[in-house]
């Protein structure tokens, strides 16, 4: 595998768009398209996760005689699928059939209530664990796979299935030899041993933004988030206190645990799991050491801890559900309310992230390529996807806040005076505007529609003065307003645009280093959705925006020309040589990772028979080393003064 890339897929941009697109992608290097879900899902679904009839394809995107089309054009297809659940909508046939309801879906027979995805009550949660179930809701799916159309798979959620370890062997054994997961690693959490090729890379993309940043700079940038918003909480307190407000809000799944095990503090003990979930297996016996580490850390009862580690056993329905309900909390709980509510700094409060971890070094970041080349070399290499809350070069603006916290600090505080008059009824609060201001920073140009749609959905999220569940109108209008009278306040809007002009040039490093990471480390690289430009996207609905594929087109046009990169195409122009590198030398990113240690302020690593040469850095690599022998620069032709790629000539 070189690369795959990401397409969003809707009824606006379907399987005939994406085979328009195969000749600019193939030439951009790409050898596998990897499709969002592309099933029959609820009429104008813009996402595909509410599945009606996995036996069939999207007829909105194009039907399957289209979806054939696209998967024999020259790229091979990696296909997101959704096992876990289904749209509980009367669309859906098995859904609106009470007999096969009770037998597709998990549904409680006393209370007839679903298992749901997370909180959300129209989707319901589908009994794959079943081999009947299972064949009928991977029929369609397998038999792509069998006659060569579907490569590889990408599993949605596999924490909310009854066994995952099960699930795999299952694929695998039905034919699927190429297979990624969407699991969330809690920093320190101990990787699984599943039939996978890797993650969706999650982890990867937190490590790489984690590398760029200014460890130094934690304490002036914590004490100023303290003084601007008055927050003096660590981010952990602040978690747990989501988390816990959150776990009461699963009254369904809670009640239904109730009624296996009587345990009044089940909400407080969801809360306090130290990771997404644990895989201890009733039917087999089984607890791995990493479960028993997390349950042992966890706030549990001596009798709920016995239960969970199986030492005490006959409640294996409970252990089963317990498990599939921890992550759901830590979800909802961590990603869509903490991650709103902690704005010490946005860079750090992505999908797979710890808020609380400031940067990582050089030592640590190889450790996790040596380690992902010996278990996992296919995982997918992520920078931006269609979950993070921000994309790769949105945090890397706001990452480069921490090379000048005391100009930022002097440049935030200059805006809240300035802006003060602006706000009617105390809207935004403090810790609202704060995440306001490292919004744009990490944004502008923004359009004012997309910041007002986005801090609605951030505000809901926040929960503190509006929800989805209890909409504030009043507070949620006070914001927008705020938002509207900041784009009319040229003082403001001026000293905005001068500061982003400074700390467009101090993320250049970050952006270009971690992309290079990225199409180098051991791993294949993914490209999501129009990445190869800048990418200034924030979460979704927003980063699914439509692609201008024109444009796209015409500036690789210009590079295979000969044109000189620019501000605009050095994103492509990177992508575009590393991927014909790695076609040229595919046995160099299969085989051995080395690093090669000469500065500490230097990421560089020998790929290969120490055939290519790679580092990275924040500040320019002039006089920089590399090891001795005939190279060849890979990136000639354009100036990337913290980059080096290099190929062992002959």
């Amino acid at each position: 595998m070189i690369a795959t890339y990401r397409l969003q897929l809707t009824k606006d941009f379907g399987f005939r768009e994406a085979l328009e697109l195969v000749p600019y992608l193939r030439a951009l290097g790409i050898s596998h398209l990897y499709l969002s879900p592309s099933l029959e899902a609820q009429a104008g679904s813009t996402h595909g996760y509410d599945v009606i009839d996995p036996t069939r394809i999207s007829e909105e995107r194009g039907g399957e005689e289209a979806f054939r089309a696209l998967c024999s054009a020259g790229l091979k297809v990696i296909l997101d699928i959704v096992p876990n659940h289904m749209a509980a909508s009367a669309d859906n046939p098995w859904w609106a059939d009470e007999e096969q309801r009770a037998k597709v879906f998990d549904v409680d027979p006393v209370s007839g209530r679903w298992r749901r995805f997370f909180d959300i009550d129209e989707l319901a949660g589908v009994r794959v664990e079943d081999e009947q179930v299972f064949e009928l809701t991977h029929r369609k799916i397998l038999e792509l796979v069998r006659e060569g159309l579907v490569e590889g798979l990408r599993i949605d959620h596999p924490d909310g299935l009854v066994d995952p370890t099960g699930y795999l062997e299952r694929l695998r054994a039905h034919g699927a030899r190429h297979v990624w997961v969407e699991k969330i690693f809690e920093v320190g959490e101990q990787r699984r041993d599943w039939l996978i090729d890797g993650t969706v890379g999650y982890e990867f993309l937190n490590e790489a933004q984690a590398l760029f940043m200014e460890r130094a700079a934690e304490a002036e940038l914590t004490e100023l988030y303290a003084e601007f918003t008055g927050e003096l909480r660590s981010f952990p307190d602040v978690a747990f206190e989501a988390k816990l407000e959150q776990a009461r809000t699963f009254e369904p799944e809670i009640e239904r645990l109730r009624a296996l095990i009587d345990l009044p503090e089940l909400p407080q003990t969801l809360a306090s799991f130290p990771v997404y979930r644990t895989y201890v297996e009733p039917w087999n016996d089984r607890v791995y050491e990493a479960d028993r580490a997390a349950i042992e850390a966890a706030q549990l009862s001596d009798h709920l801890r016995r239960v969970l580690l199986l030492e005490e056993r006959g409640h294996d329905e409970f252990v089963t559900r317990f498990q599939q309900t921890t992550g759901p909390v830590m979800a909802k709980g961590v990603e869509d309310t903490a991650f709103y509510r902690y704005n010490r700094l946005l860079a750090l409060n992505e999908v797979g992230g710890e808020p609380g971890r400031f940067g990582i070094g050089v030592e640590e970041l190889h450790e996790r390529n040596i380690d992902r080349a010996a278990r996992m070399p296919r995982s997918l290499l992520a920078t931006s996807t269609h979950d993070t809350k921000r994309s790769g070069d949105v945090r890397a603006r706001i990452g480069a806040l921490t090379r000048i916290p005391a100009e930022w600090r002097e440049t935030v505080l200059r805006w809240r005076e300035l802006n003060a008059e602006l706000k009617q009824d105390g809207a935004p609060d403090p810790n609202e505007e704060y995440f306001l201001y490292q919004t744009l920073v990490g944004a502008w140009p923004i359009e004012e529609e997309r910041v007002a749609a986005y801090m609605e959905k951030a505000l809901r999220e926040e929960k503190r003065y509006t929800s989805w569940i209890a909409q504030d109108a009043r507070w949620e209008e006070g914001v927008r307003r705020f938002v509207a009278a900041l784009y009319e306040h040229e003082p403001f809007v001026a000293d905005l645009e001068r500061f982003v002009a400074r700390i467009r040039e101090l993320a250049r490093p970050s952006i270009l280093g971690q992309l290079l990471l990225k199409l180098t480390s051991p791993g294949v690289p993914d490209i999501y959705w129009g990445d190869e430009l800048e990418s200034l996207s924030l979460v979704d609905p927003d980063n699914r925006r439509p692609v201008d594929w024109g444009r796209r087109r015409e500036a690789l046009a210009g590079l295979e020309a000969g044109a000189s990169p620019d501000a605009e195409t050095e994103k492509l122009f990177v992508i575009r040589e590393a991927l014909a590198l790695r076609a040229r030398r595919p046995h160099a990113f299969e085989g051995a990772y080395r690093p090669w240690e000469t500065d500490p302020r230097v990421f560089a690593f020998m790929r290969g028979e120490d055939e290519v040469f790679v580092a990275a850095a924040n500040d320019e690599l002039a006089g920089y080393e590399p090891p001795p022998g005939p190279w060849r620069d890979v990136l000639a032709g354009a100036d990337f003064p913290t980059l080096r790629l290099l190929e062992l000539e002959g």
